[in-house]
């Protein structure tokens, strides 16, 4: 009887045990724009798990995708306020809170994909994220999105000529708006949970951004044209709370930062994918693609711009990245 007793109240004590293990561990809510299904998604679940790797049992994820908590700016305000935990967010916006990222943006600055990785992931890369703790932030890694392309319904885009005049969506990034404004389009900063319906009904002509949301986002559904400008490499960022960061116990600590890291090598990963196959999806889809542009054309109109971008960044900056070698 006594040993029966014994061993009854040994697995009560194990359940109540599990309870306050399973109660202990501590949500982590991370935000993005894209469906789970995109390159953000594959950040989002590669973080969660190397942070079960790294500290298991600690720390539970829950993944709000597809701007559920708003557009990337809003998502980044509500990290920065300590309201959300982390973002998985493209560049665009954050050179309005760290503006430094913004020498990034600026037009066929980058040879390749090769080269962006390699100055991003060296001393000119890290010495930005080391610029996010003192705006409340905290940057974990650069991911990335890839190249970005132009969709329109109006017109084949072949030549600097042929944007003019067309609304172009555009993320709120002056570095962007003032490339645009130079080439003769007019540039509309637009939330991204508002583009689809905006090119549904007309307000925009166009938009640009990378295969892999052109992709994702299924904007064959709605545009036309595609061309291939790859005018600017957009690197997507993994951003937490600097409150929330500091809070966390060192081990915790080293565990985000490898959790970032392999969240920014699955969305590279993810690109990689889908640059091979996302353009020929795209066409089997019954988008018109325009393959090659010369870029030769859009760097010499884009001249007064750079000039506006030397005043800004410092032209010294600008050519450490253009001319970097690892």
């Amino acid at each position: 009887m006594k040993i029966t007793r014994f061993l009854g109240l040994a697995a009560l004590a194990g359940v109540l045990a599990s309870g306050a293990s399973a109660s202990a561990q501590t949500a982590v809510k991370i935000g993005y724009a894209l469906p789970n299904s995109s390159h953000y998604g594959a950040g989002a679940n590669a973080f969660a798990a190397e942070l079960e790797r790294a500290a298991p049992g600690r720390f539970k994820v829950d993944q709000f995708p597809a701007s559920a908590l708003g557009g990337e700016r809003e998502m980044i305000e509500s990290v920065q306020l300590g309201t959300l935990d982390l973002v998985i967010t493209s560049s665009g916006p954050v050179g309005n809170f760290v503006p430094d990222v913004a020498v990034t943006d600026i037009p066929f600055l980058f040879r390749d994909t090769a080269h962006a990785r390699a100055v991003l992931d060296g001393p000119i890369g890290q010495d930005l994220l080391a610029k996010f703790p003192a705006k409340g932030l905290v940057a974990l890694a650069w991911g990335e999105q890839g190249f970005r392309h132009l969709t329109n319904g109006r017109r084949t885009v072949q030549a600097p000529d042929d944007l003019k005049g067309l609304k172009l969506r555009t993320m709120e990034n002056q570095v962007h708006m003032l490339a645009f404004r130079t080439l003769g389009a007019n540039p509309t900063p637009m939330a991204w949970p508002e583009v689809v319906q905006g090119l549904q009904q007309g307000t925009i002509d166009g938009q640009e951004n990378p295969i892999s949301v052109i992709v994702s986002a299924k904007l064959s559904e709605v545009q036309k044209h595609l061309t291939l400008t790859r005018h600017v490499f957009s690197p997507a960022l993994v951003i937490v709370s600097k409150d929330r960061f500091d809070g966390l116990k060192d081990a915790d600590k080293a565990a985000f930062r490898a959790a970032g890291k392999a969240a920014a090598a699955a969305m590279r990963k993810f690109v990689d994918d889908v640059e091979t196959k996302g353009v020929e999806t795209l066409k089997g889809q019954g988008m018109q693609v325009v393959t090659a542009v010369d870029t030769a054309k859009f760097q010499a109109v884009l001249a007064p711009a750079y000039a506006e971008y030397a005043k800004r960044f410092g032209q010294a900056k600008i050519d450490a990245i253009r001319n970097y070698k690892p």
